[in-house]
């Protein structure tokens, strides 16, 4: 299947999702914040990136825009999830470039339907 990096600070957030993942078939990076999943994602060169927002250091807002306007990793999709649950926050997301925006917490059925989803395009 794909091989997704999460790049989300809190380690129950990242297991829960590593969980569902793996139980479908990904395979699973991880990221603890911004920067270090930017220079994860130039490295391993993930199909997809699951993005929180919230981080310390490098934010999933930066880490999206560094992502989506360097032309190595722009074809990357870039799906943020996150508690933040306000339209200016999906608004500012896409201008960003992020292809999807999650509302954690997020059912299986949808990350993976959302996943499949920014994949095709």
């Amino acid at each position: 299947m794909a091989r997704i990096l999460v790049v989300d600070d809190s380690p129950t957030e990242t297991e829960v999702f590593r969980s569902m993942l793996e139980k479908n078939g990904h395979e699973v990076l991880t990221a603890e914040n911004g920067a270090d999943g930017v220079a994860l994602a130039k490295q391993e060169m993930p199909d997809v990136v699951l993005m929180d927002i919230v981080m310390p250091g490098l934010n999933g807002f930066q880490a999206t825009r560094q992502l989506t306007k360097d032309a190595e990793t722009a074809h990357i999709p870039v799906v943020i999830v996150t508690t933040k649950d306000q339209e200016t926050d999906r608004v500012w997301g896409k201008r960003q470039g992020a292809s999807g925006y999650l509302v954690k917490p997020v059912s299986e059925s949808i990350l993976l339907s959302e996943i499949n989803s920014v994949m095709a395009k």
